[in-house]
C-alpha cells in the first residue's frame, strides 16, 4: 500500500472517529469536567492501526487528540504551567494516541480471532488510566470525597467503563468481517 494512500485512510479514520463523536455530543451527558459515552469513537482510530499499522495509527490517535482539544477543551482548575501542560498531556496527547497502539497488541496475541477486540481493549483502559492520573493530579479540586484516588477512578469509569465495552463489543462484531476481507 502506498504511502498516499495509508494518509488517505488515516485521514478517513480520523474523520471517522469526530464523527462518530460529533453524533454523540448530542445526547444529555453529566459530565461537567469533560467525558462522554460515545457511538464507538474510538474504533476507527484502532482500525487505523491494526489495518495501517502502530505508525499510522499513532498519527490517527494524535490528530484525533488535537481534534478533541480544539472542540471540547475543559479549562483545568490549575495554578501553575505544569498542571496545565499534564491535563494537556494526560486528558488530549496521550490517552487518544496510544489508541494507536492497538497493533502492537493484535502482533503480540498472534492474529487469533480475540486479537482485534482484546487489543481494543487494551489500548481503551489505557485511555481510562491516563484519565485517572490526570483526575489525581489535577482534577482533585472538584473530588466530593477526600480521596482523589476514588473520586478520579469513579468519575473517570463512569464514561470510559461503558466506552471500553461499547469499542470492545464493536471491534468483537468487525473483527471477523476484516479477517474475512483482509489478511490479518
Amino acid at each position: 500500500m502506498t504511502k498516499t494512500r495509508k494518509l488517505t485512510l488515516t485521514a478517513v479514520f480520523t474523520a471517522s472517529s469526530f464523527a462518530l463523536m460529533l453524533i454523540s455530543k448530542q445526547l444529555p451527558a453529566p459530565w461537567l469536567q469533560g467525558g462522554s459515552i460515545t457511538i464507538a469513537s474510538m474504533v476507527p482510530i484502532i482500525l487505523a492501526s491494526v489495518l495501517l499499522g502502530t505508525k499510522w495509527g499513532l498519527a490517527s490517535g494524535f490528530v484525533y487528540a488535537l481534534i478533541q482539544m480544539m472542540t471540547g477543551f475543559y479549562l483545568p482548575p490549575v495554578t501553575t504551567f505544569w498542571n496545565f501542560m499534564a491535563v494537556i498531556l494526560l486528558d488530549y496527547i496521550l490517552p487518544f494516541t496510544c489508541l494507536g497502539l492497538a497493533d502492537v497488541f493484535v502482533k503480540l496475541t498472534k492474529n487469533k480471532s480475540w486479537s482485534v477486540p482484546l487489543s481494543g481493549a487494551i489500548v481503551t483502559t489505557l485511555r481510562y488510566i491516563m484519565h485517572i492520573f490526570s483526575g489525581i493530579l489535577v482534577w482533585g479540586a472538584f473530588a466530593e470525597t477526600n480521596n482523589v484516588i476514588i473520586y478520579s477512578v469513579s468519575y473517570n469509569g463512569s464514561y470510559m467503563i461503558p466506552e471500553i465495552i461499547i469499542t470492545t463489543v464493536a471491534l468483537a462484531f468487525i473483527s471477523p468481517i476484516m479477517k474475512k476481507h483482509l489478511s490479518i
